[in-house]
């Protein structure tokens, strides 16, 4: 059923439980006059999609600061290159785990609350992005498995996500991960709004006090439950597309591409002002 915040956004959703294109024009959506309602509108939806708007670099960023405070990164630059070309992002090879469901900021305490992304070269086959609602899978679940997950607490690193593309790593390479750290938290996420979400992904290692194989079998279930067609949404890119996801409330991914493509997306970030933990 269509609402009035989908009306005035001039919205369509994509999937019932994920995803809505919006259809303001690029000067509608800089002026900063729907930025609150873009916020409830990603909230409710966890994935908005803006085709072919076209952001420049600076239009890009302009857009972000209308919604809320920005998030640098580690270097300062309020742009990132999401690219597996090394000559265009050195840490390029880090963005491998990216190809595997993941929620961004599981070694913070306040992970970033939402993340725009546009495309600007892509590869010929494969490179979608891909989105699954985590707040609904939370939803869907059972009486029984809701309560049996409730209280449990889940070790995040990021070195557990380099065995996904690195089977036999060098120990150097294990050590520079490692070294970013280790973070427990709650394996349902308690939100100020009252509701609940699933932490988990690629960064989950293994749930705390609980015996290290049924530990991994909860672990797998509960990412294939999240995964399933109803809850995901798989963006095939445009050049000139800009994509925004509450990154609170979905896991994504990239799909596999050749790595040298030049497949060059651009990212920015919204600072956090959610803890993992209930307050």
């Amino acid at each position: 059923m269509t609402t009035a915040l989908h009306e005035k956004l001039k919205a369509t959703n994509l999937k019932d439980h994920i995803g809505s294109k919006i259809g303001l024009s690029k000067a509608q959506l800089l002026s900063g006059e729907f930025a609150a309602d873009i916020r409830e509108l990603i909230e409710q939806r966890g994935v908005l999609v803006f085709p072919k708007i076209e952001f420049t670099e600076e239009e890009q960023v302009a857009f972000t600061e209308t919604l809320g405070t920005m998030a640098p990164e580690m270097d300062g630059e309020l742009l990132y290159k999401v690219t597996l070309d090394s000559s265009a992002n050195v840490k390029a090879d880090y963005l491998k785990g990216s190809m595997y469901w993941h929620i961004d900021g599981t070694m913070s305490k306040v992970p970033v609350f939402a993340s725009i992304l546009s495309g600007r070269v892509l590869s010929k086959e494969g490179g979608n992005t891909e989105f699954c609602n985590t707040y609904a899978a939370y939803d869907a679940l059972s009486d029984d498995d809701k309560k049996a997950i409730e209280k449990l607490r889940v070790s995040h690193s990021a070195w557990a996500t380099l065995f996904y593309y690195d089977p036999e790593p060098p120990l150097q390479k294990v050590q520079e991960m490692m070294r970013i750290g280790e973070n427990n938290l709650p394996l349902v996420w308690k939100h100020a709004s009252g509701r609940k979400s699933l932490v988990i992904g690629a960064t989950a290692h293994h749930v705390l006090d609980m015996d290290h194989m049924e530990s991994t079998q909860l672990l797998v279930r509960l990412r294939e439950w999240a995964t399933q067609e109803q809850f995901t949404y798989s963006h095939t890119w445009t050049v000139g597309d800009t994509v925004m996801w509450d990154n609170t409330g979905t896991m994504h991914r990239a799909t596999p591409y050749d790595p040298n493509s030049g497949r060059m997306m651009l990212r920015t970030k919204l600072k956090g002002e959610e803890s993992f933990e209930a307050a």
